[in-house]
């Protein structure tokens, strides 16, 4: 019987009625009392069909009638009004956004971005700031709240204007998809445990405030609470805010660097420059000691001494300064009211070798090919002696070349280092070498059990004497994914030490300006200060959020500088390990930072293509500079007189930059992106131009800063380098 077919009569609709008898389940869709009736009025009459086809709002209309029959007013009122709010079938009636579950968020977003667009062009580019924020926090929110599919058409909807500036947080974004998530994501944590800061002009904020207002019931409700829960929004004058957020700025800017947010803004939200991130932090700054280190009184009597033999040898030429009167000129800037003291920071005491370097340093300074800004809107003309790696097979992670430009050393994908000497002539042998061995010009270095991240020579310098004190590097060092930095003898061609700590592996590592002290930056977060003569690091800097990728000394030894991919770059105290400044602006991962030799600017670069100077003293962001292509600068140098900058990057190209320029961000010109071209000069591009890189759709605006672009063929470059005579060195692999 159950495999006969089910029809009209048939055994089917007989095993359905016995099915909803007492002791089965009711119809779908019919409660058990109506079940009943039907089945007591087999023959449909009126009497049997009228429950089942009355409708809620006739069954409202009857009762209202029959209250206002009998008089009762006040009860016949309120049926009335409530009456008003439900639809035929007895359902409410949503009249505001806000009570409409899931859908309220795209709703509100799109009114608010709406309103955005549709705003003068003088509010809108930081109005458009808002949306980032409220956007992360609605679909935070509709995840919470269990809207997964509306979440997801959410993200899907409205992520496409954010995808240029925030790549990696939409991508870790994506990945949160059920509530259990927001527990377990890194970017959740961040948003949800801190209230995003944000500053907007007071016109501009009075009129969002009017516009929600007004729109309360459309979705305005929904915009202003999740500002209201997650959001730390300042108000400022523009007049007394300066001049970045005049309106003559805002317009000279224009849309092009809209992308580039405030030096307070996002999370955590902070005083511009101020490493304190509370939230009712005095916009204070630490007072900074920026001026050079003195010299070591002993160490000025023998170089003074050394340059007077020298001057006597060797008089200088007609116009020249002497080298006793260009040390003195040096040394009388050193004792300023900013500059430290050598009792913070010790030192060894200093030895034939550093009275032959200072001799040397006094030398060069004098005899370099000095570098000044713009004269006439014609940039100074650099020369730069690229050195290309062949058949490398991208096995190359870093490069760095010696002071005294002799030497060029590059960490291997197979967890070795080479060393090479730059003319081509033999290396010093080392004492394991055979009498039969033939001399080599390169050597390998193994030790490391993971790929090598940086490398980097002690401080050295040439000297002209064969017959004085060696005053080239002595050592090297290497730092790794096994999590370990070492430390290579250039004489001896051996491990001396293994210095270990870290938890993560070790992404950069670095020597002070004066040696004995070096710097290294690890993907567990933090940066620590070693000494060559202790095995255990001297300081730990903390504070990161995220991995620190790149360290850098400040001239005068006294602070260290660290850069991470939480898009920040900090400035530390180098003996109490106190954070003094806070940096942020930066779009993506921060992949380089060089401080000025005058020790007063930073700059740092990330992998959009985008430079960023800071002014130390302030703690203010001085101007963004653009001509990379995307893929991340790796590398940035400083002339002598720290008004000329270079970087290199990942777009095949070395660019040169005018410091002490002041432009508008927005103009721009035409410059070769890793073409086989020659060098490419400011003065000979059109302004207001753009460039298109690697054949994307997306343009990358020029800034007038730029004096000169030497793109090469495809050889992304790794290391940039000034030396102290202003020549600069550049490295890079070719890859075909």
């Amino acid at each position: 019987m159950s495999g006969q077919p089910s029809g009209p009569g048939g055994p089917g609709s007989r095993s359905v009625s016995i099915s909803n008898g007492p002791g089965g389940p009711p119809s779908a869709g019919m409660p058990p009392q109506q079940h009943m009736q039907a089945q007591q009025n087999p023959v449909g009459g009126p009497a049997g069909a009228q429950p089942g086809n009355q409708s809620q709002q006739n069954l409202n209309q009857i009762v209202l009638e029959y209250l206002s029959k009998k008089g009762y007013n006040r009860t016949e009122a309120m049926l009335r009004k409530e009456s008003a709010h439900q639809d035929a079938d007895g359902r409410p009636i949503v009249t505001r956004v806000e009570e409409s579950g899931g859908p309220k968020y795209t709703t509100a977003f799109g009114v608010l971005r709406t309103y955005i667009e549709d705003s003068l062009d003088l509010y809108k580019p930081e109005l458009r700031r808002l949306q980032w924020p409220v956007f992360v926090y609605s679909y935070l929110d509709l995840i919470r709240d269990h809207y997964i599919r509306e979440g997801e058409q959410f993200f899907t909807k409205f992520k496409e204007p954010f995808s240029r500036e925030h790549e990696d947080d939409l991508r870790a974004l994506s990945a949160v998809k059920l509530p259990q998530h927001l527990t377990e994501s890194h970017i959740a944590k961040v948003y949800l445990e801190n209230k995003y800061r944000l500053t907007l002009s007071i016109m501009a904020f009075n009129n969002l405030m009017q516009f929600l207002e007004s729109k309360n019931p459309e979705g305005g409700a929904v915009v202003a609470e999740i500002m209201n829960i997650h959001m730390e929004l300042h108000t400022v004058d523009r007049a007394a805010a300066g001049a970045e957020r005049s309106i003559a700025a805002i317009i000279a800017r224009g849309a092009v660097h809209e992308d580039m947010p405030a030096e307070d803004e996002g999370i955590p939200g902070h005083n511009p420059g101020s490493a304190n991130t509370d939230r009712n932090a005095p916009n204070v700054l630490a007072k900074l000691n920026l001026g050079p280190m003195p010299t070591e009184a002993e160490l000025q009597e023998d170089v003074r001494a050394e340059l007077s033999y020298r001057d006597a040898k060797n008089p200088p030429q007609p116009g020249q300064h002497s080298l006793v009167d260009e040390f003195e000129q040096i040394i009388k800037r050193e004792p300023t009211e900013d500059g430290p003291t050598r009792e913070v920071v010790p030192f060894p005491p200093s030895l034939a070798r550093d009275v032959a370097m200072e001799v040397q340093k006094v030398v060069e300074h004098r005899d370099r090919f000095r570098i000044t800004g713009r004269t006439g809107g014609v940039g100074p003309g650099l020369t730069v002696s690229m050195y290309t790696f062949h058949n490398t097979h991208d096995s190359i992670n870093c490069l760095d070349f010696s002071g005294d430009n002799e030497l060029v050393a590059a960490g291997m994908a197979e967890s070795y280092i080479r060393v090479w000497s730059m003319d081509g002539s033999a290396l010093p042998p080392s004492p394991h070498d055979s009498s039969s061995d033939r001399p080599q010009s390169s050597r390998r270095l193994i030790g490391h059990s993971g790929p090598v991240y940086a490398v980097s020579f002690s401080p050295s310098i040439a000297s002209p004497d064969p017959d004085g004190p060696s005053t080239a590097s002595q050592y090297l060092l290497s730092c790794s994914a096994d999590k370990t930095v070492r430390l290579w003898s250039l004489e001896t061609w051996t491990c001396l030490v293994a210095y270990r700590s870290h938890d993560n592996p070790i992404w950069d590592v670095t020597w002070g300006p004066q040696g004995h002290y070096f710097l290294t930056g690890s993907g567990d977060r933090t940066a620590r200060l070693w000494s060559t003569d202790h095995i255990e690091p001297l300081k730990m800097y903390v504070g990161h959020d995220n991995d620190v990728d790149c360290v850098s000394f400040h001239p005068n030894n006294l602070y260290v500088f660290t850069g991470s991919c939480d898009k920040s770059v900090r400035m530390w105290h180098i003996s109490t390990g106190n954070a003094l400044r806070l940096f942020t602006g930066h779009t993506s991962n921060v992949t380089a930072i060089a401080c000025s030799p005058d020790g007063k600017t930073l700059a740092s670069a990330d992998d959009t293509g985008a430079i960023l100077l800071w002014d130390l003293e302030k703690g203010r962001r001085k101007k963004r500079m653009r001509g990379h292509g995307k893929g991340g600068i790796w590398s940035l140098s400083w002339s002598v007189e720290s008004t000329v900058l270079v970087s290199g990057g990942a777009d095949g190209t070395v660019r040169v930059w005018d410091v002490l320029l002041e432009t508008s961000d927005s103009s721009g010109k035409v410059v070769a992106e890793g073409g086989a071209g020659a060098k490419i000069d400011a003065g000979k591009a059109g302004a207001g131009a753009v460039v298109k890189a690697g054949g994307k759709a997306k343009d990358i605006g020029i800034t007038a800063d730029q004096i000169s672009a030497f793109p090469t063929k495809k050889s992304p470059v790794y290391k940039v380098q000034f030396t102290r005579m202003n020549l600069v060195l550049a490295g890079g692999a070719y890859m075909p």
